[in-house]
């Protein structure tokens, strides 16, 4: 914007002693009924919303990754980012739905002689976002909320805890040593700096009185005694407790992964080593699930040769299944990387106590400077092999609704967890997105303060290769069919998954917002059928929205 501000206003603007500013935006008639238009303020985008004749106006993107939510979809009085499916309510601006931290900011609209008018700050209309208000750190309040882990559903376990009016003390102690970051983009941007993906600054924390222990580990857990024993060998005693310690990558068995540059992916370090030392030499990734097809689509212009080894035919064939993953293994094929699929790797070989070589189980050899392991992740749980807390078999805590634990005063919340999944039909299941994880510490707050509130949310993730986003609502595990709309080889399609005749699941690339609405439908608790999925017409996307 201009110096002057007063040379951004229209003749129809006008700009009050305490910098708000009211400008006409529209003609009343030029809105329909459940229109999302962007319109500017003293040459700021606002979203206009007119819901049942009732219009509001909003910041007009979405504070996770700035998507334009003039492109989002609106059911009610909750919009849904197209990008990431965020949810805000367009009456208050609130966050409603993860994987944003933060809601929008909302403005003032008037209607007079059929014109349309906006109010807003100028301070409010530079912000996209808005930080909801928070209790303050009350010192007389005794009580302890200790919340292990430093990830999304610790965080926003945190954070709800102040924003519910929580005054009492807020401890976050972590293995790590930064402040809650977007783990999503250590494959996806490898190129960023730890401070680049901090979700909160050091600051945000001290000023909202959350207090966050780095390079904390915790060791043992006395639920009798309410007592947490960390590695350095201090205790810490609790009120109410979150367990939200994340998962690890699994790590590979076979002769010579002990070997100098063989690489697992869990911190922003690792994802710098990985970049520096795969950058001009020759990559082998093991494992192609999202972390292995990201980093093989992030480095395939920066490594000389890159060659991804997976067990199944397809890559994502578990999650997102062949068809998609036929897509994913072409688009990476033409920018030169080599896929080994339905075979192992049997040994590592070196030199020097590097790694130099992948021996395949078929004997073929592929040249290796560096190795990537990404076969899966197992719960950070073992600190708590002994007590009573109950855990599957894998090691994930099982937790209900609530978030709670079969332990009084012990909740669970993200990766470490296995809980009741609607779309499952109330089955068990470990889920690990960050929008899902995120949900889980929102809900476990509320419940730590007796809120009674259980969890009610569409899994929602993307995977991001070569500029390109396939989108994911639902949870399609154990799908037996499947519809595709669109077109799988001009990579423009939309596919449903489908189990006992409905869909549970759908995935997309180059189809915004579909996914998002597929999301809010099964939000809203209603079946699609099989049938409909295959009546659907991704070109007409009002009239599904109707639907």
């Amino acid at each position: 914007m201009a110096d002057n501000p007063s040379l951004c206003l229209s003749a129809a603007t006008g700009m009050d002693g305490d910098d708000t500013i009211t400008a006409e935006v529209c003609k009343e008639a030029d809105v329909g009924d459940g229109q999302l238009w962007e319109v500017m303020v003293a040459g700021y985008p606002v979203l206009l919303v007119r819901n049942k004749k009732e219009f509001s106006a909003l910041g007009s993107k979405c504070p996770h990754y700035g998507a334009p939510l003039s492109k989002g979809v609106l059911k009610g009085q909750r919009l849904r980012c197209p990008w990431h499916g965020a949810c805000f309510n367009i009456k208050t601006g609130d966050i409603e739905e993860y994987p944003s931290l933060d809601c929008l900011p909302c403005f003032k609209v008037t209607v007079k002689d059929g014109k349309v008018f906006v109010t807003a700050k100028k301070k409010d209309l530079e912000n996209s976002h808005r930080v909801k208000e928070t209790s303050k750190r009350c010192l007389l309040n005794r009580d302890t909320m200790l919340l292990l882990g430093g990830g999304v559903a610790a965080l926003l376990c945190a954070e709800t805890l102040r924003q519910e009016g929580f005054t009492g003390r807020i401890i976050m102690a972590t293995k790590e040593n930064h402040v809650p970051y977007d783990k999503s983009k250590l494959s996806k941007e490898m190129n960023l700096k730890a401070e680049d993906l901090y979700l909160r600054k050091p600051e945000f924390l001290d000023a909202h009185g959350i207090e966050l222990w780095t390079e904390k580990e915790a060791v043992s857990v006395d639920f009798q005694k309410q007592k947490v024993r960390f590695m350095d060998g201090s205790s810490q005693k609790y009120n109410q407790l979150l367990i939200a310690t994340g998962s690890h990558s699994s790590s590979l068995k076979v002769p010579g992964a002990d070997l100098q540059n063989v690489c697992i992916l869990q911190t922003p370090e690792d994802s710098s080593k990985i970049l520096e030392l795969a950058t001009g030499r020759n990559l082998v990734i093991v494992g192609a699930s999202f972390i292995g097809m990201e980093i093989a689509a992030f480095l395939s212009d920066k490594a000389a040769a890159i060659s991804v080894v997976e067990k199944k035919e397809f890559p994502f064939q578990n999650v997102l299944g062949p068809q998609v993953g036929g897509v994913a293994m072409k688009m990476l094929q033409n920018k030169g990387v080599k896929f080994y699929m339905k075979t192992e790797l049997s040994e590592l070989k070196g030199k020097d106590g590097k790694v130099t070589e992948a021996v395949l189980a078929s004997g073929e050899k592929l040249p290796a400077a560096v190795v990537v392991v990404g076969i899966g992740v197992f719960p950070n749980s073992a600190f708590l092999k002994g007590t009573s807390i109950a855990r599957d078999d894998s090691g994930a805590i099982l937790v209900d609704l609530h978030m709670q634990t079969n332990i009084p005063n012990v909740f669970a919340a993200g990766d470490v967890v296995s809980f009741p999944v609607e779309l499952l039909n109330g089955d068990r299941s470990s889920i690990h997105h960050q929008q899902v994880a995120e949900a889980h510490g929102h809900i476990a707050a509320l419940n730590m303060l007796k809120k009674e509130k259980k969890l009610h949310t569409v899994p929602f993730f993307w995977t991001t290769m070569l500029g390109k986003s396939i989108r994911y609502a639902g949870c399609g595990k154990g799908y037996t069919d499947t519809v595709v709309k669109g077109s799988l080889e001009q990579q423009k399609f939309l596919i449903f998954y489908i189990r006992d005749g409905f869909v549970t699941a759908a995935a997309s690339l180059n189809c915004d917002p579909m996914v998002s609405l597929i999301a809010e439908v099964l939000c809203s608790g209603k079946q699609i059928s099989k049938e409909e999925a295959e009546a659907c017409d991704i070109g007409n996307i009002p009239s599904l929205a109707e639907t």
